[in-house]
């Protein structure tokens, strides 16, 4: 059996669709990657492992190989976490396929299965409303999913989130659109540029020019 899920790269601002096939089948044990992954993408193999480990889940002892289709596409980022753990639970049994087929997913996983947040999440939404289909992303993305319009957007903090959703025990409600608050003192200051004197220039002399009360006045 064959698990897809789909997810998405990201090549300038285009949005391309990416196919995450999952197999497991007899022979040698090992976990595969292929399909031009980055480090990041190879590296997936062990935060998703880890993270169904974290679950009480343990991976089949038989060679699983992940395809990112198509072949001759960079994937890089860690957002291929989520789709290939989705892909992997969907082959063993544990997520309904015909569910999961109407999604487009992205997010990275941490160690215990709680869902990372990861960059792109609202033009993969965009494009999952031009393909007519939902996203699941991870609930510190969710409010940023939210503003691509009328799409469903499943927004877990934790993988067993996500399964309890699709096995009814559980219910994801609809993230509303968020801005992104900014700290206090997150702002960069120009102060901290080393060099570039004309931008230095610039700061001083709009400082003194704000200082200086207008005539008239």
């Amino acid at each position: 059996m064959v698990a897809r899920v789909s997810t998405v790269a990201f090549q300038g601002v285009d949005v391309l669709d990416i196919d995450v096939q999952v197999q497991m089948s007899g022979g040698q044990v090992a976990f595969t990657v292929v399909g031009l992954p980055d480090k990041a993408v190879a590296e997936s193999r062990e935060r998703v492992r880890a993270a169904l480990h974290a679950l009480g889940l343990a991976l089949p002892p038989k060679r699983i190989t992940v395809n990112l289709a198509p072949a001759d596409v960079q994937k890089e980022g860690s957002h291929y976490d989520l789709p290939i753990a989705i892909a992997l639970l969907t082959v063993m049994g544990i997520l309904p396929d015909e569910d999961i087929k109407g999604f487009c997913a992205l997010g990275e996983l941490a160690l215990d299965g709680a869902l990372t947040a990861v960059a792109g999440t609202l033009p993969a939404a965009i494009h999952a409303v031009a393909t007519d289909r939902g996203l699941i992303c991870p609930a510190a993305c969710g409010g940023e999913a939210a503003w691509a319009g009328e799409l469903e957007v499943l927004a877990p903090r934790t993988l067993l989130e996500l399964i309890n959703h699709f096995k009814g025990t559980q219910v994801l409600s609809r993230p509303q659109p968020k801005m992104e608050e900014d700290e206090p003192g997150a702002l960069p200051d120009l102060a901290d540029i080393k060099g570039q004197e004309t931008a230095v220039w610039w700061r001083k002399n709009t400082q003194i020019e704000i200082a200086r009360p207008m005539a008239g006045r």
